[in-house]
């Protein structure tokens, strides 16, 4: 698994220049608007690379083969047994389709997973605004009987510290709360022992790339949240992690914009089919 946390933390360098590039019009268009556009344009893209990376000869004989079954089951649907056969085959020709996009979707799997953790970091939670509260978590990498080392919060621009440090000694958890002030892009300084260690704080309005969780070692972790260093294996804070709000819109909130690119990205290859003689 430290083999493909590495891989992932390479990755995701040059990704988040290129998301920071490419996806930088979310910043000032609206969300619906955004979304949409990127669904259309990664809908075309996943097509054009179904088309040459599947078999699209044998997916036309299965596609044909399926049709004229189900004409034999409207024509001799008063034979049982030309009915049985002829479902049996539709059946076949299904599972048929479904192994030949196996190749193209993995050869997909990566490119729009990383895409996805990128999008993440615009759609799935919003800035801190000015004058909101929040919790600030840090998690220790260690056991529970482990010694505590002294962390506290060195500076915390564009924001202060209300409370804390509070200590979860069964969690390994250390939170602060702390309310947002001023707007812009910052860093928290934190202080553990001998070590400073930063973790990033978005603090505005509209659409900012909002890294949730400086993560630790895990390849998932890292994949989810891939704009900030990851702590490494042996690293004594784990990950640190902010409360961001959730960002409320049914096509580019919290959750709902994962659905809306899914549905909309399909959407619009089934639009671009025709035009690209796809077969799918």
């Amino acid at each position: 698994m430290s083999f493909f946390a590495q891989i992932i933390t390479w990755i995701n360098v040059p990704m988040n220049g290129l998301g920071k590039f490419l996806l930088a019009p979310i910043g000032v268009l609206p969300g619906w608007l955004s979304n949409t556009i990127i669904s259309a344009v990664v809908g075309l893209v996943l097509l054009i690379i179904f088309k040459y990376t599947s078999n699209q000869r044998a997916i036309g004989m299965v596609r044909d083969n399926i049709k004229a079954n189900m004409l034999a089951l409207k024509l001799f649907k008063d034979s049982i047994s030309v009915t049985l056969g002829a479902q049996g085959r539709v059946f076949r020709g299904a599972g048929l389709l479904l192994l030949h996009a196996i190749r193209p979707m993995l050869v997909m799997i990566v490119p729009v997973s990383l895409l996805l953790a990128q999008l993440g970091l615009w759609y799935q939670s919003r800035p801190l605004l000015p004058g909101e509260r929040t919790i600030v978590t840090m998690k220790l990498n260690s056991n529970v009987d482990s010694p505590w080392p002294r962390v506290s919060i060195k500076s915390i621009p564009g924001a202060q510290v209300m409370i804390g440090p509070v200590r979860a000694f069964n969690e390994r958890e250390i939170c602060w709360k702390i309310k947002a002030d001023n707007a812009g892009r910052h860093h928290i300084v934190f202080q553990v022992d001998q070590q400073q260690i930063e973790k990033e704080l978005a603090i505005g309005d509209g659409f900012m790339r909002v890294s949730a969780e400086r993560p630790g070692w895990q390849w998932s972790d890292i994949m989810l949240h891939p704009l900030e260093k990851p702590f490494g294996p042996d690293s004594v804070v784990q990950s640190i992690s902010i409360n961001y709000p959730d960002r409320l819109s049914k096509t580019s909130g919290t959750d709902w914009w994962l659905v809306y690119f899914f549905v909309a990205s399909l959407v619009f290859a089934l639009i671009f089919k025709p035009f690209l003689r796809v077969r799918i």
